[in-house]
C-alpha cells in the first residue's frame, strides 16, 4: 500500500526497521514484539552474524506472545519501512558525557542514514543514538527529509525518570504527573518544575503547607540517573527502548500525543536551526506541532544555555 506520507512511494505500515542490533537495539526489538505494534520487525547490523542471532532470540520468544515477524536484514527492507530506527551510535561509559562520542556517532549516524536513503527509505526516521539531539540535526541534514519527520527521542526518557522521582517523593502514581525535561537529553537538560501539574495543580499548589521537595536534588538525579545506570551495567537499554516504542506507537496509531522529542526548532524561545527537545505533537505525519510551554525565567535563561551548549557542540562537526 501507499504510505500517508505524500511521497507516491510503497510503504509497508506494518514494518520497522531497526538500524543497530546492539543493547538497544535488540531491546527495541523486543519491546516492538511485546507491544504488538507491528507484524515485521527487522534488525540490520554491521555484523550480521549478530543480527541474526538477536532476531532469532526474540523470535523464540515470540512463540509465546502475539504472531509477529523478527528477523535480520538489510537497508534494502528499510525501503518500505513506515519507521526506520537508528540506535547505532558512539558508546559512553561511566558518568562520560554524551557529546564526548559526537564525532563517532556523527560518522556512524551519517553512514547509516545515507544507506537508508539509498535504499529508497521515505518514512519517518526515529534516532536513538548519543548524543541524540546532534545526531538528529546529523539525520536530518544528511536525509534530506522534511524535519517533521526526522525525530530524536530527546528528553523522552528524562521526562519518564522525572515523573518517576517524583512519584516516590509525593507519593502519587507516575502516570497522574504531568511535566517536562526539555533541552539537550545531557548534562545541560532543564528540569522544567514550572510544567509539572498533579490532579491539575502546580508543584506548590499539590504540597501546600508541606512546602516543595528538593527541586535542585530531584533534577541532579534525572540528569545523572543514565550515567548511573551505565556506570553500573556497561549501557542503558530498557528506558531508552521502551521510549523509542512509545514514540512509534505516536506515529502508527496517529495518536497526537504530545511527547518531549528532538525536533528541528523555527523560531520558539527565538530559537532555530538546531534540534533539541520541546514538547510536539505526534502522529502519522512524524512532528505535526511544537507546543513551547511558558516557562519561568530562570527555566528559559537555562534552556538558552543548553541550546547555546548544542549549538558549539554541532559546530565542532561540520
Amino acid at each position: 500500500m501507499t504510505g500517508p506520507l505524500g511521497t507516491g512511494r510503497m510503504v509497508d505500515p506494518d514494518r520497522i526497521v531497526i538500524i543497530g542490533a546492539g543493547h538497544v537495539g535488540a531491546t527495541t526489538a523486543y519491546a516492538l514484539m511485546l507491544r504488538a505494534l507491528v507484524h515485521d520487525i527487522v534488525l540490520v547490523d554491521r555484523n550480521p552474524a549478530l543480527a541474526d542471532a538477536e532476531a532469532a532470540d526474540i523470535a523464540d520468544a515470540n512463540a509465546l506472545a502475539r504472531p509477529a515477524r523478527v528477523r535480520a536484514g538489510s537497508y534494502a527492507d528499510a525501503a518500505q519501512a513506515r519507521i526506520a530506527v537508528i540506535t547505532a551510535g558512539g558508546a559512553t561509559h561511566g558518568f562520560q558525557d554524551r557529546l564526548s562520542v559526537a564525532a563517532d556517532s556523527a560518522e556512524i549516524v551519517s553512514e547509516c542514514v545515507e544507506k537508508l536513503i539509498r535504499a529508497g527509505f521515505s518514512g519517518i526516521l526515529l534516532v536513538a543514538a548519543n548524543p541524540v539531539d546532534l545526531m538528529t540535526q546529523v539525520a536530518l541534514q544528511r536525509s534530506g527529509l522534511p524535519a517533521s519527520r526526522v525525530i530524536g527521542t530527546g528528553t523522552l526518557l528524562d521526562t519518564s525518570r522525572l515523573k518517576q522521582t517524583l512519584s516516590r517523593t509525593l507519593g502519587v502514581a507516575p502516570a497522574s504527573i504531568d511535566g517536562f525535561v526539555l533541552g539537550e537529553h545531557g548534562n545541560s537538560e532543564v528540569a522544567a518544575f514550572s510544567t509539572v501539574r498533579i490532579g491539575g495543580q502546580t508543584l506548590d499548589g499539590f504540597c501546600g503547607g508541606g512546602g516543595r521537595p528538593d527541586l535542585d536534588a530531584i533534577a541532579r538525579e534525572v540528569r545523572d540517573a543514565g550515567y548511573a545506570i551505565v556506570e553500573g551495567k556497561g549501557y542503558t537499554s530498557f528506558g531508552v527502548a521502551t521510549a523509542i516504542v512509545r514514540i512509534c506507537e505516536a506515529i502508527l496509531r496517529d495518536e497526537r500525543a504530545v511527547l518531549p522529542v528532538s525536533t528541528l526548532l523555527t523560531g520558539q524561545y527565538g530559537l532555530s536551526g538546531l534540534c533539541l527537545s520541546l514538547p510536539c505533537v505526534l502522529g502519522a505525519e512524524g512532528v505535526h506541532r511544537i507546543v513551547p510551554p511558558d516557562l519561568e525565567s530562570p527555566e528559559r535563561t537555562a534552556l538558552l544555555a543548553s541550546a547555546a551548549i548544542l549549538k558549539s557542540a554541532f559546530a565542532t562537526l561540520a
